[in-house]
């Protein structure tokens, strides 16, 4: 047979090009040029999803709702704090019983009006994917000499570029398995005098909070974020912050700004520091030393905040009212607290500015309200309203571990199986996933 140059050319354009896709596919796929550009594609992809389907305009409507009246939930709540303010009436005399040994109280050694904690070791969460969780957590472990970093706690409790989130519980666990010789101490309900408190005496604190930001949508909209809190300005009423964000080292915030954010996450503050130094951070704590204690003040704020606020401040002091009663274990009270939240919610002006759609995202408590007050088809289709409507891909592995458990509860086993399974494509090696499968007798 003849050579054929035209014939042999020819071929060789047609082989180039599926032969350079898979150079590029494999290219891609190396880790320094994936890490780097795995993000950029979810973006581009979530923009076109955003486009079609505006996520601030999917709502959830909990079937329980109908049992309810604004007039009736608004008296209860009023009643119950009218309760926290009238000590009951006591018939003849009380014998005194034994109780728990009361906890150290804080001294009212006036503070100094300033303070700026040395011995911060920045870090960024650039080029890599919703890395502000391990990122804050190095920095407040590396504080305390920790010999680590971002990328060091990341592979433990966020091993995928598919987990949006990781969450305050995640963080402490970390470092109770993984850190010897520093604890941690998570509570709901704080302050900027709990802050200042802190600072004063040399432990920096983590906070979870939102804030407003044009995000990689091209849109403004509301996020969740942590902030490493090291110092405090009185004279200019500010909080010193590390932002692995946008806003870098040593970024100053109002307090008042500073606390509008941090509404959103119920005042959840977590403070690492040496072990041997335990009972000086309770005695910081004082009455919010006590987790049971904590945990009703958080309430008691959400129930005066839920009263006195309006609007989207208003939608966050129930949904913090709801996650308080989840601490408690009171999980039908919280369900109730949530369903005016989400009914606020459906109400608030459907802009991107004002409706916090990404709420699920990382707060979970309305799934443990919801199944533990046995009204499943709620769970479902609050975890399918966020996995469906509120992202461009269904990757958070909470919301499918909840429906998951929701549907075994209605009969579906099949779709609690994908559901698990799912799950583990997005956090791999996520205990509760595996638990779950496992529980029903099937390998992960």
């Amino acid at each position: 047979m003849l050579y054929n140059p035209v014939m042999h050319n020819r071929f060789n354009r047609i082989w180039a090009i599926p032969v350079s896709i898979l150079l590029l596919i494999g290219v891609y796929f190396l880790p320094p040029v994936h890490s780097r550009l795995a993000w950029r594609l979810d973006n581009l992809s979530a923009q076109i999803k955003y486009f079609f389907n505006p996520p601030d305009e999917a709502v959830f409507q909990p079937s329980g709702i109908s049992q309810l009246t604004i007039e009736t939930v608004i008296g209860t709540v009023r009643a119950e704090y009218q309760l926290t303010l009238t000590p009951p009436a006591v018939a003849g005399t009380a014998t005194p019983k034994p109780g728990p040994i009361a906890r150290p109280t804080i001294t009212s050694t006036p503070l100094p009006a300033s303070v700026i904690l040395a011995g911060v070791k920045y870090e960024d969460q650039h080029n890599r994917w919703n890395y502000c969780g391990p990122a804050n957590f190095s920095m407040a472990l590396r504080f305390w000499g920790w010999d680590g970093n971002r990328d060091v706690i990341g592979k433990v409790i966020k091993p995928s570029d598919k987990d949006r989130n990781v969450m305050p519980y995640e963080l402490t666990d970390y470092v109770a398995d993984n850190v010897e010789g520093i604890s941690t101490v998570q509570r709901y309900g704080g302050d900027v005098d709990m802050l200042k408190r802190f600072l004063a005496a040399g432990f920096p604190v983590v906070v979870e909070k939102g804030y407003y930001e044009r995000d990689y949508t091209g849109k403004v909209g509301w996020m969740g974020h942590y902030l490493f809190v090291t110092g405090y300005d009185d004279a200019k009423g500010e909080m010193l912050v590390q932002d692995t964000y946008n806003d870098g080292p040593n970024f100053h915030v109002k307090y008042k700004e500073f606390e509008e954010g941090w509404r959103a996450f119920n005042y959840v503050f977590v403070v690492a520091f040496p072990s041997e130094r335990e009972s000086e951070v309770m005695t910081l704590l004082g009455a919010l030393a006590n987790e049971e204690q904590a945990n009703r003040h958080a309430l008691t704020v959400a129930q005066q905040e839920s009263q006195s606020l309006t609007g989207i401040d208003r939608y966050f002091a129930w949904f913090n009212a709801g996650t308080s009663h989840i601490a408690l274990l009171e999980y039908v009270d919280a369900a109730t607290a949530y369903d005016y939240a989400f009914n606020l919610y459906a109400n608030l002006e459907e802009t991107d500015t004002t409706r916090p759609y990404r709420m699920m995202w990382y707060q979970t408590g309305p799934y443990w309200a919801y199944y533990y007050s046995t009204r499943y088809a709620d769970v479902i289709n609050l975890a399918t309203t966020t996995l469906e409507d509120t992202i461009a891909k269904p990757e958070l592995e909470e919301s499918l571990l909840w429906r998951g458990r929701a549907y075994y509860m209605a009969g579906k086993t099949q779709l609690a199986i994908d559901d698990y399974r799912a799950a583990l494509l997005i956090h791999p090696k996520w205990e509760p996933a595996i638990q779950a499968l496992q529980d029903l007798g099937v390998q992960p």
